[in-house]
């Protein structure tokens, strides 16, 4: 399941977190949210895609991975290409993604930078210097290392098969962690996803690394949210096939 906040609305939502306390299930926040940013998510996607229409997509592919299609260029988003048009973003069925994948890929487009960067090195979200806000550490936090704790404690298994299904690569002698696999989110942006499951002394905690270009690519919130697309992926990939 997708956020159902995204974009330069999503922080709207953080006005209603308190309301959580006395609405466990957050229906009342999360519908409150909803038809307020409703609209507004639409008029800023409809700037994306003006925006994106204006784009040099010939010169940006090389620098942003982007495959040709015909006429047309794609972007792959954790193994699924999307297909760029003025009209937004599809699949190869013609279906649309989820408004949050939609403001991520983007975004991605919108910062193309101007030469592609190279630093391969892994960090954590909050070593990102361009981090700003201390609601994307927090949405990181519990969309991303709290979703991967609740559904994956005791269940190692069960996330290296959800992580294989997802294209996700194991990684040897990296970090001491008991699960460390790879994923390419975007062409110019990996994750690494690291899980210790818990123990009598220890409890279990995973967390998603970035390479240090990736700031280069995707603001602090967009890389929050698809630190967050991939631990819903292998939720729902594990659930799937339980």
């Amino acid at each position: 399941m997708e956020p159902w906040f995204a974009g330069d609305a999503w922080l709207d939502c953080v006005r209603y977190e308190n309301s959580l306390a006395t609405d466990p299930y957050g229906r009342k926040a999360k519908a409150k949210c909803m038809a307020m940013t409703s609209d507004v998510f639409k008029r800023n996607y409809q700037t994306y895609l003006a925006q994106i229409a204006n784009l040099d997509l010939t010169s940006a592919a090389p620098i942003l991975g982007l495959e040709s299609r015909g006429d047309q260029f794609s972007v792959t988003f954790f193994g699924q290409p999307y297909l760029i048009s003025k009209e937004g973003f599809v699949d190869e069925s013609g279906t649309a993604p989820s408004y949050g994948v939609c403001v991520i890929l983007a975004k991605y487009l919108l910062r193309c930078p101007a030469q592609i960067h190279r630093d391969e090195a892994w960090c954590a979200f909050r070593d990102f210097k361009k981090e700003s806000h201390f609601t994307n550490v927090n949405y990181f936090a519990s969309d991303t290392e709290k979703a991967l704790v609740g559904a994956f404690t005791g269940r190692i298994d069960a996330l290296f098969e959800a992580g294989e299904k997802l294209g996700g690569v194991r990684e040897e002698g990296l970090f001491n962690y008991d699960l460390v696999l790879r994923f390419t989110a975007l062409p110019r942006i990996d994750l690494l996803l690291l899980f210790a499951d818990g123990d009598e002394d220890f409890p279990a905690y995973g967390t998603t690394l970035f390479q240090k270009q990736a700031e280069y690519y995707l603001d602090p919130e967009s890389l929050a949210m698809t630190g967050a697309a991939l631990a819903r992926r292998l939720t729902d990939a594990a659930a799937f096939h339980t």
